[in-house]
């Protein structure tokens, strides 16, 4: 069994939005994408005080990807153009596939712009191949008590979609890939195998991490090597986004809330959301 090491290392640059701490480690100066992962919003952690404005992601559009939202601290209600709301609590998910359209908001509940609390969440973009850009919208949102927790030396792997030691993730991937968080105790080393041929996404949201004896600092993506096999050890506490997927060897045209493989698809999502062919999606306030 070969392991993976890591490559490079790419820490998530600071793009606060408004009041809204948040930290992006792809895209970013030295990485445009992790094959099929695209992009990694982080948002906090940070309290927010009583009467606040919460969240800022009022309803916009999606097309040709999927959406996972890891709600680490605090709440998210969802609402969008098809139909879907829910409040989804800490230690909970959402999935969203924005296929052929979809507008859709994503708020703070009404009792925490009331009453405040922490907030800490991981918002991952995957990407979609050309055979299921068009495909009708889906949504699924998962508690944590829905999640299953599996126990493995020293870490606790919150498994959200593939198989893991014979568990299985609420969520079944269109695509089949694997996405999971990982909360790691010191001295804790866990080894994640099937990986040959995957694009493996790796990134350390609390604390650090190591790989084949290379330092992943709190905050940093690790881009890996080949192999069919990746070891992670966590020398402090720790608390770690781990994932993998199939290739998909088409091109990646992204602008704004679209991704398609041409700039003309591209020119058409614009056309069809301003045509109101995505519907919309009201805030309810709950």
């Amino acid at each position: 069994m070969t392991g993976r090491a890591v490559l490079s290392v790419h820490p998530a640059y600071r793009d606060d939005i408004g009041d809204l701490v948040t930290r992006r480690p792809v895209p970013g100066p030295g990485i445009g994408n992790v094959g099929a992962f695209l992009f990694l919003n982080h948002h906090g952690p940070q309290p927010y005080p009583p009467s606040n404005r919460g969240l800022p992601f009022g309803p916009h559009p999606h097309r040709g990807f999927e959406t996972v939202t890891f709600i680490l601290e605090g709440e998210l209600a969802h609402t969008d153009s098809a139909g879907h709301e829910s409040v989804i609590r800490a230690g909970g998910v959402q999935w969203m596939t924005a296929g052929r359209g979809i507008v859709h908001a994503e708020v703070s509940p009404a009792a925490f712009k009331r009453d405040g609390g922490r907030l800490e969440i991981l918002q991952l973009w995957l990407n979609l191949p050309a055979r299921l850009k068009m495909t009708a919208p889906l949504y699924v949102g998962v508690q944590a008590d829905g999640i299953p927790a599996v126990a493995a030396e020293g870490a606790t792997v919150r498994l959200v979609s593939g198989a893991w030691r014979g568990e299985h993730g609420p969520v079944e991937s269109l695509t089949g890939v694997f996405l999971s968080w990982i909360e790691a105790q010191p001295g804790a080393s866990i080894t994640f195998d099937g990986l040959s041929g995957r694009d493996v996404f790796l990134y350390a949201a609390r604390g650090g991490i190591e790989v084949a004896g290379r330092q992943v600092p709190q905050f940093h993506l690790a881009q890996l090597s080949e192999g069919d096999s990746v070891t992670i050890a966590a020398p402090e506490p720790a608390l770690f986004l781990f994932g993998h997927a199939d290739p998909i060897p088409e091109p990646i045209v992204a602008h704004g809330p679209f991704v398609m493989n041409s700039m003309e698809e591209i020119r058409e999502a614009f056309a069809d959301y301003q045509a109101g062919r995505f519907g919309a999606a009201e805030i309810v306030e709950r």
